[in-house]
């Protein structure tokens, strides 16, 4: 193929984890489900260092969300930190027998696993996003990467609870936002042969075509530059980056069956050539190549107007409309809804439509009959709220890896989980950089534990905040400012674990970032027995 150039009751907890164990109704099944009612899991951090985290509550979590009636879980399969190393391909051994740990524990409580393969974000060094463009053009990171999606499905497929994966538009669109902001000259002449995009145009579309529909006025191909988002030719840049999409996952399928993709259900806007703007649709990558289901991300914002708060009722009619849509141009296809958003606070989307808060609880518990009518299953993002938590290594699942230790602190195993030890005069430090993000406050939580009565202080940048343990405490310290390290230090030996550093807290409305239910935890558990099993 071508690529181009080169928290709920522990009566509740008890009972599912007995049934999970005893064969009740949480029991594994040889059969797959016919219907897939998944949340992503990440224990209790978040994506982007779960991996790297110790996760020692992982049976009570995956005995939860069984007993909210799901029957799988998604797991988020970061690309770089699985495969930090591309040529030889080295793997990081933690990621790959916790993956293992993850699959057994799902199992015992009756769960499926599906992979979200190659995610962007991980902490675990390197940039990842240069790997994302190299894939337009550089064959050894082709290779790493067909490596990388193989050595992922044989270690799911190692357990027969292992249902299968998807990729996303997401994880790969970051290239695109790079390209709008490009600019015609010979570095963008240069690029567009590179990545094989004056042969897509070559291929696609004769030279006076491009001068009457997209401006592009050139006496040669070799003169094609990558378009920035104010010229109407970024329409032909869209089709191209579906176009390798589509080849990827093609490739992709022959070293994992059956891999799906969640594919973009927005249409973009681009200028016409006559100024006007046009809609540019991502219809061709609809079908997922082979795969027997197409996947996608669906939120109540989706053909709404921007900054308006809308009924159960609209909500349901723009999302049978747009399934429809899907399934018509999939060919008819299986839906998997991988991220169904009835909420969302994120940062930057604060336009976007949302349910009334009064709606919510009427639209989730409503949607079964939408979803039984076009979809083989849902999944929920945020089960448990999170912060995005700017620490690598932050239960201490890999020793001191990513923090400074001084002399006396050291990491050491107690009941069954790595805490750090604080020694008098000596502290341990890491180095946040610009991870921290968004948030008008800086979160700082902790589990403490001390023989007798200890001060430990903790400093973010220049602040320092003071507080006293005797025994064992959960803190929380709040910052006014913010900085790019933090450090912990103690008046006498104590311990510290499960350390979190946040600006901004994803909230999905379903359990606290302490686990305790939220406003919609009853009503995703009457929808998923809605939908049975």
């Amino acid at each position: 193929m071508k690529w181009g150039k080169s928290k709920t009751t522990a009566t509740i907890l008890a009972a599912a984890v007995f049934l999970s164990v005893t064969g009740g109704f949480g029991s594994y099944a040889a059969e797959r489900p016919a219907y897939l009612k998944s949340a992503t899991y990440y224990s209790d951090d978040w994506v982007v260092n779960f991996w790297n985290s110790e996760s020692i509550h992982m049976d009570e979590e995956l005995a939860q969300i069984a007993a909210d009636g799901f029957n799988s879980i998604i797991l988020v399969i970061p690309w770089q930190e699985f495969q930090p190393q591309m040529a030889p391909a080295r793997y990081e051994e933690y990621a790959l027998q916790k993956l293992d740990r993850v699959m057994e524990a799902a199992e015992r409580h009756g769960l499926w696993v599906s992979f979200r393969v190659g995610y962007t974000w991980d902490y675990s060094g390197g940039n990842t996003l240069v790997r994302y463009e190299q894939l337009l053009h550089d064959e050894t990171v082709r290779a790493a990467w067909l490596d990388y999606v193989k050595k992922i499905y044989e270690a799911g497929s190692a357990h027969s609870n292992f249902y299968g994966g998807f990729l996303t538009w997401e994880d790969f669109w970051n290239y695109v936002e790079t390209a709008k902001r490009g600019r015609k000259g010979r570095s963008s002449v240069n690029k567009a042969e590179m990545i094989g995009y004056q042969d897509y145009v070559q291929t696609h579309y004769t030279l006076e075509e491009l001068r009457d529909n997209f401006g592009v006025d050139v006496d040669n191909y070799g003169e094609i530059w990558v378009p920035s988002i104010t010229e109407p030719a970024f329409r032909i840049f869209y089709e191209y980056y579906d176009d390798f999409l589509n080849r990827l996952l093609a490739e992709s399928q022959t070293v994992f069956p059956d891999l799906s993709m969640e594919v973009r259900l927005d249409v973009d806007p681009v200028p016409g050539i006559d100024g006007d703007s046009v809609g540019a649709a991502h219809v061709s990558t609809f079908s997922a190549q082979g795969a027997s289901y197409t996947s996608a991300m669906y939120s109540v914002s989706m053909a709404q107007e921007p900054y308006t708060r809308i009924t159960a009722a609209e909500a349901n009619r723009a999302m049978e409309h747009i399934l429809s849509d899907l399934n018509t141009h999939s060919g008819g296809k299986r839906i998997y809804i991988d991220q169904l958003l009835y909420t969302d606070n994120t940062p930057g989307f604060e336009h976007n439509a949302q349910l009334k808060q009064e709606e919510k609880a009427v639209f989730v518990e409503g949607m079964a009959p939408v979803l039984h009518a076009y979809t083989m299953g849902y999944g929920v993002w945020t089960y448990r709220n999170y912060g995005n938590n700017a620490l690598y290594n932050a239960q201490f699942g890999l020793g001191t890896s990513g923090w400074s230790f001084e002399k006396g602190c050291e990491v050491t195993e107690i009941n069954g989980t790595n805490m750090a030890k604080l020694s008098p005069k000596s502290s341990i430090r890491q180095d946040l950089g610009n991870r921290l993000g968004e948030g008008e406050t800086v979160k700082v939580r902790f589990k403490a534990k001390t023989d007798g009565s200890r001060q430990i202080w903790v400093t973010l940048g220049q602040e320092t905040k003071y507080v006293t343990v005797s025994g064992e405490k959960d803190v929380y310290l709040e910052y006014l400012t913010r900085g790019e390290s933090i450090s912990f230090a103690a008046d006498g030996e104590a311990f510290i674990d499960d350390v979190k550093v946040y600006g901004f807290e994803t909230d999905g409305e379903l359990y606290s970032i302490t686990g305790d239910e939220m406003s919609l935890t009853g009503a995703v558990r009457k929808l998923n027995h809605t939908l049975g099993k």
